[in-house]
């Protein structure tokens, strides 16, 4: 009464068959490895390069930057390169600026006390008036670090 060789005397087979089991988990593992790279990103910053030579080059009378100030109210106040606008003269005015203009480029300003929202909400005024790429000017860009 020993164990048989598998000599097909059509017994049960206790064991468990692992090859279906590894086929799928193959699959799985190729499926994982399409879809991981896709994932979304984050957002697409551009960020002013500071000029080389800041004695020689002259300030760029295209360059569009909306700033995003605290004056200690409720509601910040917003200037188009250092023209004052109100909230809602701020879209129109950009669609303005950029209707006849092929590079749509601006930076967005906001001081380091104003909640990201308000920054955001001229961010999102920015992509109404369709400008193509939106850049951030931090304190440390500012300061040419």
């Amino acid at each position: 009464m020993g164990m048989g060789g598998g000599g097909g005397t059509g017994h049960a087979v206790s064991e468990i068959n692992v090859t279906p089991l590894i086929d799928v988990l193959l699959v799985l593992l190729i499926i994982f490895m399409v879809i991981v790279p896709v994932t979304p990103r984050g957002l697409d910053t551009l960020i002013p390069q500071p000029p080389k030579n800041k004695d020689n080059n002259p300030p760029n009378d295209r360059t569009i930057v909306v700033q995003v100030l605290s004056n200690g109210a409720a509601e910040p106040s917003y200037k188009i390169n250092e023209d004052s606008f109100a909230k809602s003269d701020i879209e129109p005015k950009l669609a303005e600026i950029f209707a006849t203009r092929q590079e749509k480029v601006m930076f967005v300003k906001g001081d380091k006390d104003i909640d990201f929202g308000k920054v955001a909400e001229v961010i999102d005024f920015g992509h109404q008036a369709e400008v193509d790429n939106i850049g951030l000017i931090t304190p440390r860009v500012e300061a040419g670090q």
